[in-house]
């Protein structure tokens, strides 16, 4: 009996705590660098070898549609870090050819590495206010906006997401699966009727 009154006891005048805002919420968010180094570090595992990703005796158009969705999403399945570090050649490769983006690129990183260095010495401030990191790289996203744009890191965006794709699916749908290397295909001949 002592034992259930003891389980009774407690503040029960509990104000719950506020909700943070949205601004709290949004400049709460940040990255891990180990996060992202375990992803990167499975994602390097799951690589499978690149002889067998471009090996052209397993590569063939398919008898029928029919078996092509099931193939594309095992070759994904099983291809998915080769497929990653195709994108991201793609992406290094639309860079590269690509000089005003190059250059935009550029301005934008060595922007932010200065405001890194500077907040190491000490904060900055404008009109009396001091500016956290987080406001200080908006700035910098939100400047270097216009350059981007004259540079064309839209339509740069959307042909490596079309190009991506395309080689992707491409690769996907020729390359056949163990299953079918395994399996056997039988052929019926059409019964005609006298």
């Amino acid at each position: 009996m002592a034992d259930k009154e003891n389980l009774l006891e407690g503040d029960l005048d509990h104000t719950p705590a506020e909700s943070p805002t949205f601004k709290d919420r949004l400049m709460a968010v940040s990255l891990s660098n180990t996060t992202a180094r375990e992803w990167f570090s499975r994602t390097r595992e799951s690589v499978k070898p690149w002889g067998d990703f471009i090996n052209t005796k397993r590569m063939g158009v398919p008898k029928s549609v029919a078996p092509l969705p099931k193939r594309i999403v095992k070759n994904i399945e099983h291809f998915q870090g080769n497929y990653l570090f195709v994108f991201m050649g793609l992406v290094i490769f639309c860079i590269l050819t690509s000089p005003m983006l190059l250059v935009a690129i550029a301005a934008c990183l060595g922007a932010c590495y200065l405001i890194s260095i500077k907040n190491q010495e000490r904060k900055i401030t404008i009109m009396g206010r001091e500016l956290s990191l987080a406001q200080q790289y908006a700035a910098v996203g939100a400047a270097s906006f216009p350059l981007f744009w004259l540079a064309g890191a839209g339509s740069a965006v959307f042909w490596v997401i079309g190009a991506s794709f395309f080689v992707i699916m491409l690769h996907a749908s020729v390359y056949k699966t163990q299953e079918e290397l395994e399996g056997f295909d039988i052929e019926l001949d059409g019964v005609q009727t006298v």
